[in-house]
């Protein structure tokens, strides 16, 4: 159903790209063509875990805040969360945790925020206009949609894994501040962050044009006294689109508790 949903989203959204911007002729890699103002992110885009950290980008984090090392197929393991500090219910939450809980048919096929997607090992794609840009994840076939119109989110607009995004350009940076998330794990081993938390992300070009660069912080008051940021960087590789994630529910039946037997019918 999500993925039908998604593709659904996904041509609406490339309807009004074709609609709010006259297509632009190809410019050299990392360069930007006189008719666009600022980079282009078009393409496929491959999680690359071996290109280093941007000094630049890490030089506007913020102070105060936790750098979690654990992009691509790391995860931590249980009661470590990589610097960030928990509230006091933070913690004894995440103590609880348990992975077959997560691992039950009923949890199994459940999203992420783009909290967790983001840095996940999964490639995306990215769909770019004047007006609004579209990040199609593989990931669970989440689809962002960042608006670049300075528009602000309805007083009833509805929390969702992928949340709301407004983005502007800070030079050849793009700038993305997203909330209305719903609340969803951050480090995948018992901490979640609650719908009030911030996320800001900034986005730009290697130096070859080849490399997506980018680092995530987030804020939560209601779970954190800190802040975390990750960073994460991707490699172009042309001429490819994501695939369904097409998530099976199944797969969970693999999985029990240390000494539980499963019951087998006669």
């Amino acid at each position: 159903m999500r993925a039908h949903v998604s593709a659904v989203l996904m041509a609406v959204v490339l309807a009004a790209l074709s609609g709010c911007a006259q297509p632009h002729p190809p410019a050299p890699a990392g360069a930007t063509s006189p008719a666009r103002a600022h980079p282009d992110f078009s393409g496929f885009w491959n999680l690359d875990m071996k290109v280093p950290r941007d000094p630049q980008l890490l030089a506007q984090v913020a102070p105060n805040t936790a750098f979690l090392d654990d992009t691509g197929p790391v995860e931590f393991p249980a009661g470590e969360f990589g610097g960030l500090k928990l509230k006091p219910a933070a913690l004894e939450a995440a103590r609880k945790w348990s992975p077959y809980e997560q691992l039950k048919p009923e949890n199994a096929c459940k999203p992420p925020s783009i909290v967790y997607a983001m840095q996940g090992p999964f490639p995306i794609e990215i769909f770019q206009s004047d007006k609004l840009i579209v990040m199609k994840l593989e990931y669970y076939d989440m689809v962002r949609i960042v608006f670049l119109d300075g528009r602000k989110p309805e007083s009833d607009y509805p929390h969702s894994p992928e949340g709301f995004s407004s983005g502007h350009w800070e030079g050849d940076t793009l700038v993305v501040e997203t909330t209305h998330l719903e609340p969803a794990t951050i480090t995948n081993n018992g901490l979640d962050h609650s719908e009030n938390v911030r996320v800001l992300e900034r986005f730009k070009l290697g130096a070859d044009g080849k490399t997506l660069l980018s680092t995530q912080e987030f804020e939560d008051p209601q779970v954190l006294d800190n802040r975390g940021v990750r960073f994460i960087a991707w490699s172009k590789q042309p001429g490819q689109h994501v695939y369904p994630y097409e998530c099976d529910p199944g797969f969970a039946g693999n999985y029990s508790p240390p000494g539980e037997v499963k019951s087998r019918k006669k």
